[in-house]
């Protein structure tokens, strides 16, 4: 039964990642999520629903528009590819609990806010305000329903007996610490980060919560760093030119979501 339940919500990812794709094509033009339905970019041509189905239409089509030939993003793949995997992963992780449901939905609104990023150089209050507003409910709602399980990943250190804060204020005390930290960086080198990555940072924090948006902190400086080095070592980037770091922020809560938890106590241990 299992295994059937792997391949179902894998599956279920998968198409997820297909509708995440309308999102990152369409919030940063300002486009509606529901209609137009999907055409060729180039020769405007209606999609048929068997050039729609996730990972097998691009597959079949070689990548190209059916009528025009024109290539289709390899980014289409990759979100459908990625989204499944993760939803794979916390499947594995959690099993069908509550836990997998937020962090199947965080990762999701993560590689959203990650692909967008990276495309436009943008981090919309579009999506990270109604991001904030859920995950502040989120917080309300383990802390006066922690039986559920909601945040279950996350509270053996954020809100467990180690660090005995119940959730509002453990996520809370994690945004206004990532927040703080970037703000600072922020007033150090200004051209480094924009106003979007201080508000990613705030709501980075509010989904891990204190102390895990530390290991959120950690993955995501790191990650960034690590890939401005060699982007600038191999001339693809220049030291003063501007990186994407929403791309690399984003990745840190989906590792801290994940694993968090296990990260620490191999830390702490």
């Amino acid at each position: 039964m299992t295994a059937l339940w792997t391949v179902i919500f894998t599956l279920f990812g998968v198409s997820i990642g297909s509708f995440l794709n309308v999102c990152i094509d369409r919030l940063p033009v300002g486009g509606s999520l529901l209609h137009p339905p999907s055409r060729c970019d180039s020769c405007g041509r209606r999609l048929t629903f068997y050039e729609n189905v996730p990972v097998i239409s691009y597959l079949a089509l070689g990548g190209r528009c059916r009528t025009c030939g024109a290539r289709i993003p390899r980014r289409v793949l990759l979100v459908e590819v990625l989204t499944g995997l993760l939803f794979l992963v916390a499947f594995l992780r959690f099993g069908l609990t509550p836990a997998f449901g937020v962090t199947a939905f965080w990762s999701c609104v993560f590689i959203v806010i990650i692909f967008i990023d990276k495309e436009h150089q943008l981090i919309l209050n579009k999506v990270t305000y109604p991001a904030a507003i859920v995950a502040v409910l989120l917080l309300v709602a383990d802390a006066v329903f922690p039986q559920a399980g909601l945040l279950a990943n996350l509270r053996t250190f954020g809100h467990g007996t180690l660090f005995p804060v119940n959730a509002v204020v453990s996520g809370l005390l994690g945004g206004g610490i990532f927040f703080f930290f970037f703000v600072i960086v922020f007033l150090i080198n200004p051209r480094g980060l924009g106003i979007g990555d201080l508000k990613l940072a705030a709501l980075i924090g509010l989904v891990t919560g204190f102390p895990l948006v530390f290991v959120a902190m950690f993955v995501g400086i790191v990650l960034g760093g690590v890939v401005a080095v060699a982007l600038v070592l191999i001339s693809k980037k220049g030291r003063k030119d501007v990186m994407p770091y929403g791309v690399f922020l984003g990745v840190g809560p989906i590792i801290a979501l994940l694993w968090g938890a296990a990260i620490m106590r191999w830390y702490l241990g």
